[in-house]
């Protein structure tokens, strides 16, 4: 018992690394988002995060875990995240940060609806209620009505279903392969289509000095939110670490209210308990789905 309430302790110590780090990218693409585009932001990103994860490989011998034999799903994952990340990327610069981090809370309840049609997953009883309370806290976060539907309501809205599809992906590459390869091919393929997004019209910008703190936070942030997460989960179950992911709203939440002067919206955090506990219900029901960020 001592041991198993350590490791949970340690777990929610890493979780905590989790929630800084989510929060420290969500403000500096927020700040690097008022100079550049998202996609110009994803280049810089992947840039700074295949230096780091080709130093760290080539620091600690493990070369020999990235592994070829998989590219198309690799690539097919990529594509998902690099979407999902634009459309994150684009909703933290026009709606409240809390509202941003409320909708994509939803990325594991569309998992749950996307895995019987591309993992052959059951869909139970339980599953169906934990889908069902999402979308109720969903429609409580969004309040859709024509005076409130906007371009950055539906990019974090939409950014939770490409995340989920990353999510699935991320699972079945999971059952062959190491995260370093997986963070390898992430980052050099995200490059490589943040330099054609970009670039396409031959007007890419460069970062500036006030800009650059901000892409080099975003790089190394990314990277130590899905390390510190999945070190999380290999200490602790899922119904123990989840939880303690759920405290990122709220501290997003005052953040956004202390930087940004961000009201701290009742309905917003009201629907947010909503989907927490809707991802909860999930985790009792029966395999957890950890987190598709990277």
């Amino acid at each position: 018992m001592a041991e198993g309430e350590a490791r949970a302790g340690l777990a929610a110590l890493w979780m905590v690394g989790a929630i800084v780090s989510f929060s420290a990218m969500a403000i500096a693409g927020r700040e690097a988002g008022l100079t550049l585009d998202t996609f110009e932001i994803m280049t810089y990103r992947s840039m700074v995060g295949l230096l780091i994860v080709a130093a760290v490989l080539t620091a600690t011998g493990r070369w020999h875990q990235v592994r070829r034999d998989r590219l198309g799903v690799h690539l097919l994952r990529n594509m998902f995240h690099f979407t999902g990340q634009n459309l994150w990327f684009l909703a933290v610069t026009l709606v409240p940060l809390a509202q941003v981090f409320a909708l994509e809370f939803t990325s594991p309840l569309w998992v749950i609806i996307l895995s019987p049609l591309l993992l052959g997953e059951t869909l139970t009883r339980r599953r169906m209620l934990a889908v069902g309370l999402g979308f109720a806290g969903i429609l409580i976060v969004a309040r859709p009505s024509p005076d409130t539907l906007s371009l950055g309501l539906g990019a974090a809205a939409s950014c939770a279903i490409f995340f989920a599809l990353t999510a699935i992906l991320t699972k079945r590459l999971t059952r062959h392969e190491q995260t370093a390869s997986i963070l390898l091919w992430l980052t050099a393929m995200q490059l490589g289509m943040g330099l054609l997004a970009a670039g396409w019209d031959g007007d890419m910008a460069l970062p500036d000095a006030s800009t650059l703190p901000w892409l080099v936070l975003i790089g190394i942030a990314g990277l130590t939110a899905h390390f510190c997460l999945t070190t999380a989960l290999s200490l602790a179950p899922a119904s123990v670490v989840v939880p303690v992911d759920f405290a990122r709203l709220p501290a997003i939440a005052i953040l956004g209210m202390v930087i940004y002067g961000e009201a701290l919206d009742a309905w917003v955090l009201s629907g947010a308990a909503i989907i927490c506990i809707a991802n909860y219900l999930n985790i009792v029901a029966g395999r957890p789905v950890r987190s598709a960020r990277n």
